[in-house]
């Protein structure tokens, strides 16, 4: 039997009413509750399970896999919403578990510098109640996001750079598997040999081989100084360059971002600033006083050489919180330069030395196309994003961008990077996993059988289908 195409599933009734038994009104079948849980923030369209369970402990969640398994009834782990590539629609029906009720900061330990907190916790709740201890959770995807589904999706993200994804701040999992079984995958020591790494073989698999429900996470001690810096630039070629020789000098920069004009120009409309319409990098230094200092003043010296200038400084938290607000609201800026638009969104990653090449070719692609599209992205790990806004009727538009799409990915494997850096496969990239990992993917199908044999943990999502 295969995981990816079940041979079929159960009847969702008898598994419903049983659910109904154990969570009494936390179990929704309502249309509206449905419907809220059957997209995502992608263009995917809504496809609404048939209920919705709100558990709100481990061993309920536990409870809920075991009548879903027992009924042969699919599960779709549901966290914030804000995944980008279709993560959390119902292909097959089924029964969402939305994990936000469980929000719980368990424990946290300033000497060791970690913490155990509930999925459903995001993660400006988690930095919101670290603000007195010295400490911060640093992997910041922008969106507000549950440190479960960051977990599920390897998320990272504009600190990354500096600070790693979600798979480097990892320590242990509690993970509820399809058929009710619990799994801890290690504990608190900063290092282990003991057996197979599962923390990471359930990180990034987007609930395909089981639930994720507690989290034990590095943190990190504040820094003495920040310092943020916007500095716009004559071209992407120029911002690019800036940023590979801050990287091979060996600056430990905490965030580099860059925004192309377009998008500059959509910023400064949606968020009330008036940086010039050129692309610009974000930057942002951690360290000591005299560290931050001469970090800044020899990015401020590259950057000049490229022609990088009107470098604009934020010191004060108020000033730097203003800035990256202005860079996590790209996207819902993006889409206010077409009104109603259909978006694609890419994230493809590649070695920083090839990061120049990869967007000057990308730019002769989106200059091609007759609708808007922007260029931004964490580039200081080689990582970018396009957004492509296409009319949702012109099925012209929507068959080209997706052409344009498909050429950026291949064009990032063949540099021998990824087709997503950090949004996650979800249903929009299955196409380009073997191309990516060959016959990996049978070992990753084999994992997946072993797991879940009757297919049910969110169904359709990240394997592709069997040759």
């Amino acid at each position: 039997m295969s995981a990816v195409e079940p041979l079929s599933f159960g009847p969702v009734e008898p598994a419903v009413d049983a659910l109904r038994e154990l969570l009494g009104e936390r179990l929704s079948t309502a249309t509206a509750v449905r419907e809220h849980h059957g997209h995502d923030e992608s263009g995917w369209p809504v496809m609404p399970p048939d209920a919705v369970a709100f558990p709100q402990s481990t061993e309920e969640v536990a409870e809920v896999a075991r009548i879903c398994h027992a009924h042969r009834v699919p599960i779709i782990p549901y966290g914030t919403g804000t995944a980008v590539e279709g993560h959390v629609q119902a292909l097959h029906g089924g029964v969402a578990v939305d994990l936000s009720g469980m929000n719980r900061v368990r424990r946290v330990s300033t000497d060791d510098m970690d913490a155990t907190v509930e999925a459903g916790v995001t993660r400006k709740q988690l930095n919101a109640e670290l603000r007195d201890t010295g400490l911060f959770f640093p992997v910041d995807p922008g969106a507000d996001a549950s440190i479960g589904g960051m977990v599920s999706t390897r998320a990272s993200g504009t600190n990354a750079v500096r600070y790693g994804t979600m798979a480097d701040n990892l320590l242990s999992l509690t993970v509820v598997l399809v058929d009710g079984r619990v799994v801890r995958t290690g504990g608190r020591a900063r290092k282990s040999s003991a057996g197979y790494d599962l923390t990471h073989l359930f990180t990034g698999a987007e609930g395909t081989l089981g639930l994720v429900t507690e989290i034990t996470l590095r943190l990190h001690g504040l820094p003495e100084a920040t310092s943020a810096a916007i500095c716009a630039f004559p071209d992407e070629d120029a911002a690019v360059r800036t940023v590979i020789e801050t990287i091979q000098c060996g600056v430990h920069m905490a965030r580099m971002e860059l925004m192309d004009a377009l998008q500059m120009r959509a910023t400064n409309a949606y968020s009330g600033l008036d940086y010039p319409e050129r692309p610009h990098l974000f930057l942002e230094f951690h360290g000591s006083e005299s560290g931050v200092r001469e970090q800044a003043e020899l990015v401020q010296a590259l950057a000049a050489e490229n022609g990088g200038a009107d470098f604009a400084w934020a010191v004060y938290e108020e000033d730097r919180s203003r800035l990256w607000q202005a860079r996590h609201d790209a996207y819902p800026a993006a889409l206010q330069l077409r009104p109603g638009c259909r978006p694609l969104t890419t994230d493809v990653c590649v070695p920083i030395s090839r990061l120049a090449e990869c967007i000057r070719e990308t730019r002769r692609d989106l200059e091609a196309l007759p609708m808007p599209s922007t260029i931004l992205g964490h580039v200081g790990d080689g990582n970018f994003h396009v957004i492509i806004l296409c009319d949702p009727d012109s099925e012209d538009e929507i068959a080209r961008a997706k052409a344009v799409n498909e050429g950026i990915v291949y064009r990032a494997q063949d540099m021998e990077g990824t087709c997503t850096g950090e949004h996650g496969i979800g249903q929009g990239k299955i196409a380009y996993l073997r191309r990516e990992h060959g016959e990996g993917v049978s070992v990753m199908q084999a994992v997946k059988d072993a797991l879940d044999p009757l297919g049910l943990m969110n169904p359709g999502k990240v394997l592709p289908p069997r040759a």
